[in-house]
């Protein structure tokens, strides 16, 4: 201890002055004391003696402060202001400054701030010029000197709002203290009653704790927010040291429940930084790179996917929530917005311990274009790692790390890292340059000696651009040399410019970019290859931006040599400046003529106030410009992230959130103390992006700028967010107008419509907007828009139906429910003629609401439905046949004259109980009238989607209309329709068959087609077995009646054995055994082939296919139309035939190919009290169809020839029109092939010997063994000759 001073009166103030110390004392003393002879004594300043004013010029009349008792309470010196901030005990606030190089009472000056009387504490920004005073009622006022006339200027205020804190007044009380970052870029705020804030040089918050401090926890008691006695910032700003206040205002430590003296400690929080803070070269880049002391956090984390296969699953533990974008712009180079936009988690590389063992903490940071590579700088040396390969690279030689010291930044330029150094060793500054690829080592570095100290580097193109300490600004050229194995790079001066005219102080320079901006965008037209030279310097003094621009006034050299530095070294103009309070400047040097207003733009963070863009105006088709308009415009604007990064042509901003949370415990009170984890506000930084230019078309319509504003809206028009941009302007105009509370002269809104109705999106946005303000605000829009009603006709025409579904429901809130009811209907319509089931759901639900009146709406589908018409729907869906039927219902299936009537049915009654509601009635009729069309223009796919969606009673209305819309008027046509409909081939002749037509081939198409359909639909029908049958009886008598049917086949035609007969036969077997059980046990995914038909019957060997059954089978294949639509033919004929529409049942049947059907329906004519009429029409369909098939298409005559006994029975039947026996009513009604479970009563019945041809179903197992041996011996003979014939 050299020394102690009795200044006899306690210190207030105690702060350092380059080689003084100075003190303020409680009895309104300042004392200069010297640092290296205190023995010299000391200088004590009366404040009374020290003159204040407003400002400098006016205190020369020297008004003195007039009070007794006034003393300084805190204060700080700023080197750059060369003065004090000092806050007096009554709360007033001012700056002293020197007036000369002599510190005495009449030297010294005062300036007061003349609106704030509360301030409780001081802080002072060097880099910046700023003083933070701290007041009373919680918030910062922060202050600057005006250069011009010295007195105290209004910056920015640091407080929270009450929109965010409701009632943040009695929660925050004074400020207690500020304290500004090392690096100066951010403030950290605290209050007497607890909680912290840090806010950014002009202004954003950044974070405030206040969110989790003052919650309740899950026990109901109220956290304690944490109190702060003092804090400091630690090395670099990555750490807070504070001093709980809570704890140690009790000079006794706790006493704890165990009588243990306890007692906290310091507590340290930890921040990551934007890596542009201390580097902001990287603001020429599209990613977000923050930095910590020992970690980087990037949002490009999956480059690694997009560049290189091999590492597909990069970072995978990020990747469950992340979805792949939805944009694809291949505007990045090639890093797609996916990979900046794709989730919220953050690709975190941390540093190699190696290198932070001796370089600890990271000072800068850097990443190349394309994100895949990262540079960091700690306390000395570099190193540098690919996300790619996940490596690091370290200096080989320790030696070469520890004698470089990194001054000015680095930066990447392709695949090299460029930085400024200065090295130990020769203490000599440098501008170095490695190359990525090489080994870290000097001996592959190119490394050129600077005069002067580097202070801040930047890469723009192939220059490179230094600040140095002496004040001037340097350009070299930067170029890539291939020599040897590993290319160089080298280095040549262009340019120096001296800036020690303009800049008061070196360390002022926040930033120093070069960029391609100009004022004079005419030059662009004639000279379109200047657009991406270096026009101007843009440098960030202070929160100023100046821009220097190159001076083309002079003679314009042209560059006709390969020699460029000519044109390079014109002068600089004189600075301009462009804005105040920047913290951060990003330009781009791509070029993109579709987007040349975002490219060819200056994006600026002005904190607080939000974000500033210097916006190009150009002439439309390259016009001339008007005199009257300027070649730029500054167009400030809001956003509520705070930005860290610019993506230029995509026109988004992407940033980090940090949100403070509760972090509850679930500890009781007593251990809470115990868990320091208690104390610290739990943190979640994540990633985040926002949209903007909806602000910039805003800015530029209130200016009447609204060319300019179509020219950028029409270059962005292809982003995938466009609509939501426009739908954003709308809305937020519209809630400021609509809701405010004085009349606006000259209203925004219309022109904002206008412009928007120079988009298709004009509906859209409309509606979108409507629907989500509130019905209070819907007048207002729509006086701008235009009528509703005429904008859902626009839509209509325009056959956008879902958005003229969103406008019904705004006539449904603004017209009477006559109109609505309208309008639903033409929509109704609409949507049934285009097959939008979902909406007509929602059409028909509506329609019902307004008719009943009622606020609740039914249901858009009716829940039960008539059995057939439930099939259906599922089908349709799942492709599958619901089989769960009551057992009444299945009785009545099978009479034909039950069939005839209505069907019966819970959805039967619910339309005829609902039919007295007009309601009903009228969406019936429309329903109705569209099938009929459906039915008529032959759209049978449509007319089954239709009624299986909607749940139309199609079985009881194909009844009513059976003489009428549902008859078949031409069936060639018919035929052809479903053909093209259903994508069913036509079918073809064999070329092999055409030597032996009868013998052969026509019968063996029949035997092929018969294994194939076992191989596609029979394992259809087993699957849909198992859903719903479950009683043995049922099961059995369907099986009888594929048998019996079978036996029917196999008497009518003759003419030679089906193999079905064979297959279906063990099956049968088993059936009969031990009911369908076996049957049912199959799968969707396992066929019978592979199943039980092999494994029933050992002698029944697997078949043994020739090449030309090979070639056979693959042309069976080729006729076959695809699964689901065979499945669907089947459905539609299982409906006609239960309604009787015969001549729709001969139609499917021909284009099935399957004669089983014929029969069946010719059976139903010789049982049932057929109406002559349908006979003669399908006599006269099935000759037009003969006469066809000759003619056009001879692949149908096979199939026609084998049908040719049943025609021959029909032509009997209609010229003779007898009735049909009556003791046939079972076995016709149903389809073999397509094994309806209802047949299952049939033989059920026969089993009872209910009818006479029980017997031959009966016979039927019993003459199993004899047919299945008279197959095989028969197609073994056909097989034979068949390859004769081929032979």
């Amino acid at each position: 201890m050299k020394k102690v001073l009795d200044l006899q009166a306690s210190i207030t103030s105690l702060q350092s002055m380059l080689e003084d110390l100075l003190v303020a004392t409680a009895d309104g003393f300042l004392h200069l004391i010297h640092w290296d002879g205190m023995t010299n004594g000391r200088k004590a300043i009366n404040l009374c003696t020290v003159p204040f004013s407003v400002d400098l010029q006016s205190s020369r009349a020297g008004s003195l402060m007039g009070f007794e008792d006034v003393y300084i309470r805190d204060m700080e010196y700023c080197a750059t202001l060369d003065g004090f901030a000092v806050v007096f005990n009554d709360g007033r606030v001012g700056f002293i400054t020197p007036m000369s190089s002599r510190f005495t009472a009449e030297q010294l000056h005062g300036v007061w701030a003349q609106d704030v009387v509360d301030g409780t504490c001081v802080a002072v920004n060097n880099k910046y010029r700023l003083m933070a005073f701290g007041c009373a009622n919680g918030s910062v006022q922060v202050y600057t000197i005006d250069t011009t006339t010295g007195a105290m200027q209004f910056s920015h205020k640091l407080e929270l709002t009450p929109k965010q804190y409701p009632d943040i007044w009695n929660k925050t009380g004074p400020v207690k203290l500020i304290r500004w970052s090392p690096d100066s870029c951010v403030v950290m705020v605290t209050w007497e009653c607890g909680g912290l804030s840090l806010w950014s040089v002009f202004g954003a918050q950044l974070i405030c704790t206040l969110g989790g401090d003052f919650a309740y926890q899950s026990d109901g008691a109220k956290k304690d927010p944490l109190k702060i006695r003092s804090m400091t910032w630690g090395s670099e700003g990555y750490h807070l040291w504070v001093i709980d206040g809570s704890s140690s205002s009790n000079m006794k430590p706790e006493r704890n429940a165990n009588n243990e003296a306890q007692q906290f400690g310091i507590l340290q929080f930890q921040f990551i930084k934007s890596a542009l803070t201390v580097n902001p070269c990287m603001s020429n880049q599209e990613q977000v790179l923050l930095q910590g002391e020992d970690r980087l956090y990037l949002n490009c984390g999956d480059a690694a996917q997009t560049q290189s296969p091999r590492n597909t699953l990069a970072h995978s533990e990020h990747n469950h929530t992340r979805e792949r974008g939805p944009f694809s712009d291949g505007s990045l180079d090639s890093q797609g917005l996916s990979t900046l936009l794709g989730h919220r988690h953050w690709h975190v590389v941390q540093i190699h311990s190696t290198y932070l063992e001796s370089n600890w903490p990271i000072r800068f940071s850097a990443i190349d274009k394309l994100g895949q590579n990262v540079a960091v700088v700690g306390k000395f040396g570099f190193a540098h790692y690919s996300l790619l390969t996940k490596k690091w690279k370290l200096f080989g030689n320790i030696t070469q790390e520890q004698t470089m010291m990194v001054t000015g930044g680095l930066a990447w330029w392709n695949d090299f890292i460029v930085l400024a150094c200065y090295n130990l060793n020769d203490h000599q500054e440098e501008l170095r340059i490695y190359l990525r690829t090489s080994n870290l080592d000097n001996a592959f570095a190119h490394i050129t000696k600077v005069q002067a100290n580097t202070l801040l580097l930047s890469v723009f193109r192939d220059i490179v651009i230094l600040f140095r300490a002496d004040c001037s600004i340097c350009l070299y050229s930067i170029e890539r040399r291939s020599e040897g194995l590993n290319p160089t790079a080298s280095i040549q001066i262009l340019q120096e410019v001296s800036m020690s005219r303009y800049i008061p102080h070196p360390f002022l320079v926040v930033s120093v970019t070069l960029t391609s901006v100009r004022t004079e965008t005419g030059i662009t037209l004639k000279m379109p290859q200047q657009a991406c030279e270096a026009e101007s310097i843009m440098l960030n003094l202070a929160g100023q931006l100046i821009m220097l621009q190159r001076d083309r006034s002079g003679p314009q050299i042209r560059d006709k040599d390969n020699n460029p530095n000519q044109r390079k070294h014109l002068p600089f103009c004189a600075p301009v400046v462009l804005a105040q309070s920047v913290e951060n400047v990003w330009t781009t040097c791509r070029i993109n003529k579709q987007k040349r207003h975002l490219l060819e733009a200056l994006w600026l963070s002005c904190g607080g106030a939000g974000m500033k863009v210097w916006l190009p105006l150009f002439p439309r088709d390259h016009r001339k410009p008007h005199s009257f308009l300027s070649r730029r415009i500054m167009l400030p604007f809001h956003i509520n992230i705070y930005p860290l990064a610019v993506l230029f042509e995509d026109a988004l901003v992407l940033g980090a959130v940090n949100d403070t949370v509760l972090y509850d415990c679930l500890y009781t009170q007593t251990s809470a103390r115990e868990h320091l984890e208690v104390l610290f506000p739990f943190s979640i930084v994540e990633r985040t992006s926002q949209i903007y230019l909806h602000h910039i078309l805003r800015q530029l319509l209130v200016r009447n700028l609204g060319e300019q504003a179509l020219l950028l809206a029409h270059s962005c028009a292809t982003l995938p967010y466009f609509p939501h941009v426009l739908e954003l302007m709308l809305h937020e105009v519209l809630e400021e107008e609509a809701t405010s509370r004085e009349p606006i002269p000259d209203p925004l809104l219309p022109t904002v419509a206008k412009f928007i109705t120079e988009f298709p999106l004009f509906l859209q946005t409309v509606v979108h907007c409507a629907r989500k303000t509130e019905y209070a605000l819907w007048n207002y829009l729509f006086a701008a828009v235009g009528n509703p009603k005429d904008l859902f006709e626009e839509c209509l025409m325009a056959q956008d139906l879902d958005t003229a579904a969103s406008y019904l429901i705004i006539l449904q809130n603004m017209e009477v429910p006559a109109v609505s009811r309208q309008h639903a209907t033409l929509l109704f319509n609409t949507a049934l003629e285009q097959g939008k089931w979902d909406l007509c759901r929602h059409m028909i639900r509506f329609l019902k609401a307004i008719g009943s009146g009622e606020t609740e709406t039914p249901p858009a589908t009716p829940t039960t439905q008539e059995p057939s018409s439930s099939s259906g729907f599922e089908f349709f869906r799942h492709r599958s046949i619901s089989l769960s039927q009551s057992a009444e219902n299945l009785h009545s299936k099978f009479n034909l004259t039950k069939t005839l009537s209505m069907p019966s049915g819970p959805s039967g009654k619910r339309w005829s109980k609902d039919s007295d509601c007009a309601e009903n009635m009228y969406i019936d009729m429309m329903l109705w009238r569209h099938a009929r069309r459906l039915l008529e223009e032959i759209k049978l796919k449509d007319l089954g989607c239709f009624a299986a969606q909607l749940g139309f009673e199609l079985i009881g209305w194909l009844c009513k209309e059976r003489a009428r819309a549902a008859r078949v008027e031409d069936f060639v046509c018919a035929l052809k329709k479903l053909h093209k409909d259903f994508l069913w081939p036509f079918p073809v002749i064999p070329a092999s068959s055409i030597n032996s037509p009868f013998k052969n081939g026509k019968y063996k198409t029949a035997v092929g087609e018969q294994l194939l359909k076992s191989q596609s639909t029979d394992t259809f029908v087993n699957m849909e077995m198992d859903t719903g049958i479950s009683n043995t009886p049922r099961s059995r008598s369907w099986l009888g009646t594929i048998s019996s049917s079978q036996r029917e086949i196999d008497t009518v035609s003759s003419h030679g054995p089906h193999m079905q007969d064979a297959f279906l036969s063990p099956l049968l077997s088993k059936g009969d055994e031990c009911s369908i059980g076996s049957a049912t046990d199959l799968t969707e995914t396992s066929s019978m082939v592979d199943g039980d038909w092999t494994m029933v019957d050992e002698n029944f060997s697997s078949l043994s296919l020739t090449q030309s059954e090979l070639e056979q089978l693959s042309l069976e294949l080729a006729s076959k139309g695809p699964h689901k639509s065979q499945v669907q033919l089947r459905y539609l004929l299982h409906i006609f035939m239960e309604a009787g529409c015969l001549d729709w049942c001969v139609v499917i049947g021909l284009i099935l190919r399957e004669s089983s059907v014929i029969n069946q329906v010719f059976s139903i004519m010789q049982s049932s009290d057929i109406d002559g009429e349908i006979c003669q029409n399908i006599k006269t369909g099935l000759d037009a169809v003969d006469k066809w098939a000759s003619t056009d298409c001879p692949g149908y005559k096979p199939f026609l020839s084998i049908i040719k006994p049943q025609i021959q029975k029909l032509n009997e039947i209609v010229e003779e029109q007898v009735q049909p026996e009556a003791f046939q009513p079972v076995n016709p009604s149903k389809v073999p092939e397509q094994a309806n479970p209802r047949a299952e009563e049939s033989r059920t019945s026969s089993s009872h010997g209910t009818n006479p041809q029980s017997d031959a179903g009966s016979s039927n197992a019993s003459r199993h063994e004899e047919d299945k041996t008279k197959t095989e011996d028969e197609d073994s003979f056909q097989e034979g000759s068949y390859d004769c014939v081929v032979s």
